[in-house]
């Protein structure tokens, strides 16, 4: 398993609610941070004000290993009641060239795909793919290339636990009655 191929992870769960009431949750950029163990909170960017292709949104992240950092995502699709996606890019030029929001090859994409459940309900899935652009990893793997492998699978894991994490969180939300999007971003 090597970073340039782009190594993904990722879940599903099946929720007791409509394609519309999990829709309202995973396409409010705070509700991830509602459950991760690694992101903390978001905010819209330059008057972003929802989720609309091109718009742009910060995460502030903390985990043990990594310690706290800033992120940048632009938003890549939304496809009501279907798919909602995000590119986390290198505005400032850390890991590369400075870009911009539409220009920036991502250094991970996160997405949702809702499917109407056979009998009712949603099928939610929620995963990752990290590279192809330079990140925080990569400096990781530079500093130990004989550990590539390794250092990917480890943090892989970790964001399969969240992605978890946060699929439980939903699942719990939407079926709870009067749940619905935070009023935080």
């Amino acid at each position: 398993m090597r970073y340039a191929d782009g190594p993904t992870t990722g879940g599903e769960v099946r929720i007791d609610a409509s394609p519309s009431t999990v829709w309202a949750l995973v396409s409010d950029i705070a509700t991830p941070a509602r459950f991760s163990p690694e992101l903390r909170r978001v905010e819209w960017l330059d008057g972003a004000q929802g989720p609309t292709p091109g718009a742009v949104f910060a995460g502030y992240n903390e985990n043990e290993r990594m310690g706290a950092w800033r992120t940048t995502s632009r938003i890549s699709e939304v496809a009501e009641e279907r798919a909602f996606s995000w590119d986390v890019v290198d505005l400032a030029g850390t890991f590369g060239p400075p870009r911009t929001a539409e220009t920036a090859v991502p250094l991970a994409t996160w997405r949702f795909d809702l499917t109407a459940a056979e009998g009712g309900g949603t099928v939610l899935g929620h995963s990752v793919r990290i590279g192809p652009a330079p990140s925080k990893m990569t400096s990781y793997i530079e500093k130990m290339p004989d550990r590539e492998e390794e250092i990917i699978a480890h943090r892989l894991k970790g964001l399969r636990q969240g992605i978890e994490a946060t699929l439980e969180g939903v699942r719990k939300l939407a079926e709870t009655d009067g749940a619905g999007p935070s009023t935080e971003a």
